[in-house]
């Protein structure tokens, strides 16, 4: 991951875990946590390997996924659809975490 971008949240299928930046978002309110939360790991069930949410450098906010060679059943295709609707489904929740980025973090005004 380039060093421009700063990983907001993920979860990973192989060890069944959900990650949660709170030293550096943890003022973010409750609910967006916990929505942030169920979307990662709802990814993770229905697809498998690793995904991120992650701040770009510009405030942007992206999505990452990624499997192991070994994962025969994970699907690059499948995971490219469900971050599209992802993308969809949620675009204002992206939007106001980029807005929340760029004035907290980055200090534009």
């Amino acid at each position: 991951m380039s060093e421009n971008r700063s990983v907001l949240c993920g979860a990973n299928a192989y060890e069944q875990k959900y990650y949660f930046n709170k030293e550096q978002y943890g003022n973010l309110p409750q609910s967006v946590q916990d929505e942030l939360h169920i979307i990662c790991v709802l990814f993770t069930e229905e697809v498998g390997g690793i995904f991120t949410i992650v701040f770009e450098e510009d405030g942007s906010v992206s999505m990452d996924t990624q499997a192991t060679e070994e994962d025969c059943l994970y699907d690059d295709v499948s995971a490219g659809l469900l971050i599209g609707q992802i993308r969809t489904k949620k675009r204002e929740l992206f939007e106001e975490l980029s807005l929340y980025y760029r004035t907290f973090v980055l200090k534009e005004t």
